[in-house]
């Protein structure tokens, strides 16, 4: 890793992203408020709130790795999911504080416990004060490459002043159709957004690479089967096999549980059938895709981490 070529990168996006900031353009919901009061969608203030961090062993293989990945999940989101499994602090904004230097020691301490990456969880709105963290840690000895993991939802101007200080991205594509994304997570426009930032993604970062069975670089989507066909994985699926072909790497998720709101929701408040995942499945196949991972059925004997089931390759 070029720390040098990062912390060049970082010094030239940081001042756009703090313009970014100022009067909120950093997700795709573009508030243009004053952030310092809290008034944006998400409510959150300008500095960070931390729920929690550490070595987490639940994400796909080559990023959890056999240390796990160092995950840092931050309060509070830019979009409204009724379904959403982290609302305990997504929507209440609990948490701790956390300066640009404490969020750098936090990044320091997840190398010193041997994580394989630092893996920053819907980070969007708090872009400017963690992308400073980021070059206090580098400058003070990290040398772990940053995970981006989003829900697709972030502002694609934004998105390409990563360019250089992103290695891994984790693209989560919800949705393929914007009724639902406005009914289900009230994030208008999401289809074109979370596209036109999987291309730029892409374009930063290409195909996932993997060394010494860790994710050293690259794009991985994911893909959230929901009941009823709500997420339109098969639109999805279509649309990046002709934007990057057939080879980037797919996580195909059949982990969706019936929480926060959606246990008051017709069709939300049950878990996807064996059908309706295995035709996500099939269509992948279908397609031609080759590289990525399924996930074992709820109520199967050999359920367990993501990526046990290798049904796609690898």
């Amino acid at each position: 890793m070029d720390i040098s070529s990062k912390l060049t990168a970082i010094e030239k996006a940081l001042p756009l992203l703090r313009e970014h900031g100022s009067r909120c353009s950093l997700c795709a919901r573009k508030c243009l408020v004053d952030r310092s009061a809290a008034e944006g969608h998400c409510r959150a203030g300008t500095g960070p709130v931390v729920y929690t961090y550490g070595p987490h062993h639940g994400e796909e293989p080559p990023v959890s790795g056999e240390n796990g990945s160092g995950t840092v999940f931050f309060s509070f989101c830019g979009m409204d999911c009724v379904y959403c499994q982290n609302h305990k602090f997504s929507r209440t904004g609990a948490g701790e504080n956390a300066s640009p230097e404490r969020l750098a020691g936090m990044a320091l301490e997840l190398q010193e416990k041997g994580c394989h990456n630092i893996n920053l969880v819907s980070p969007t709105h708090f872009l400017p004060a963690i992308v400073h963290a980021l070059g206090i840690a580098y400058s003070k000895g990290l040398e772990l490459p940053v995970v981006y993991n989003s829900g697709g939802y972030d502002s694609p101007e934004v998105i390409s002043l990563l360019k250089g200080i992103v290695d891994i991205y984790l693209l989560d594509m919800r949705y393929s159709d914007d009724g639902n994304a406005v009914r289900y997570s009230s994030a208008p426009g999401y289809t074109r957004i979370s596209r036109q930032n999987l291309i730029e993604m892409y374009s930063q970062t290409g195909q996932l690479r993997i060394t010494d069975g860790t994710a050293s670089g690259g794009l991985i989507i994911r893909l959230l089967v929901l009941p009823g066909d709500i997420a339109g994985c098969g639109d999805t699926l279509e649309f990046i096999s002709a934007a990057l072909g057939t080879e980037v790497h797919l996580s195909i998720m059949s982990q969706y549980t019936p929480l926060f709101k959606a246990r008051d929701i017709p069709v939300l408040d049950r878990r996807i059938t064996r059908r309706e995942y295995d035709r996500v499945v099939d269509k992948a196949e279908l397609l031609g895709f080759v590289n990525g991972w399924t996930q074992p059925f709820f109520g199967d004997p050999e359920k367990g981490l993501l990526g046990t089931d290798l049904a796609l390759g690898n």
